[in-house]
């Protein structure tokens, strides 16, 4: 298997990082036109109803599958999407909701016996630090029921992370489709209980441009390409080599907010966002040292 990706496979990576980084941008988007709780279920049911026919479910259980769905579809989505109708900025949520690796790692070392080595706790220290800066600054850059949210998604995602690895090595995308079809019913459950009959129904009566281009990119762009692209290139390379790209997503976040809405965090959010990138970075990217004494070249090396 090949440790460096071609220039070709590189910029795909990049692109799935700057498409998954856009689209905090246009969940705020949606938000503004179609219910949070309405949004995420349309996503969901749009992504299994175009993808199942043509991704096989490889083998993996209902029972495992259900959670995962719950986990990421009502937790981490259905959380996210609130926060950001909430008033929580896009670009902010792009890096708060990086709090999953450390979430993660949690659970990892409590129930899959993983454990630590100190950079990595170093690294994790310093993205816990990054998001306490961004949580000081409330009032200023963020909500506290935004920012709050927010964290929740990120635990939501770290529990699905935690229920992924127990699965072992399946397909990425089969899991991503599949496990698509636990969040709907309770998705819009939620939505009818909160959001009401009435909302729901203007807007799937009358719906805006906005709102139709959003579910647009959240299940063609975000979900079925974003991760089409991404589990191709896990296929072929070390997740070391890809996982680094992932880094991308709260800078380009940052960004997109700023053009498309002049969301412009206060420089401690910004502080705090550099810090949860640069701690994660330190935390998860395989750093390769050069031999200092010259080898062979291995065939097929």
């Amino acid at each position: 298997m090949p440790t460096r990706l071609t220039t070709r496979d590189a910029l795909l990576a990049a692109l799935a990082a700057v498409v998954w980084g856009a689209n905090f941008a246009v969940i705020r988007l949606g938000v503004e036109d179609v219910p949070p709780l309405l949004l995420a279920a349309l996503r969901f049911t749009l992504v299994f109803a175009i993808a199942a026919p043509f991704v096989p479910r490889r083998g993996i259980p209902w029972r495992r599958l259900i959670p995962i769905g719950i986990a990421l579809g009502v937790g981490q989505f259905g959380c996210l999407f609130v926060a950001i109708s909430l008033g929580m900025p896009s670009g902010l949520a792009a890096t708060v909701l990086q709090a999953q690796a450390v979430v993660t790692t949690v659970l990892a070392v409590a129930f899959l016996g993983e454990r630590l080595t100190a950079r990595r706790i170093a690294g994790l220290a310093i993205a816990v630090a990054g998001i306490v800066l961004i949580g000081l600054d409330i009032g200023a850059s963020t909500t506290v029921i935004g920012f709050a949210l927010a964290l929740g998604g990120a635990a939501s995602w770290a529990v699905s992370n935690v229920l992924t690895r127990r699965l072992g090595n399946v397909g990425g995308l089969s899991l991503v489709v599949w496990s698509s079809a636990a969040s709907p019913v309770p998705l819009f459950a939620l939505s009818l209980i909160f959001e009401g009959p009435a909302e729901i129904g203007a807007a799937l009566t009358h719906p805006t441009w906005g709102g139709a281009f959003a579910v647009a990119y959240l299940v063609l762009a975000a979900t079925l390409l974003g991760y089409g692209v991404w589990n191709s290139l896990l296929g072929r390379y070390p997740a070391s080599t890809v996982a680094p790209f992932s880094l991308l997503v709260p800078p380009v976040g940052l960004l997109t907010g700023w053009l498309a809405y002049g969301e412009t965090p206060t420089p401690l959010a910004l502080v705090g966002a550099a810090l949860v990138v640069g701690g994660i970075a330190v935390a998860n990217v395989v750093i390769r040292r050069r031999a200092k004494v010259p080898v062979p070249a291995r065939v097929g090396s």
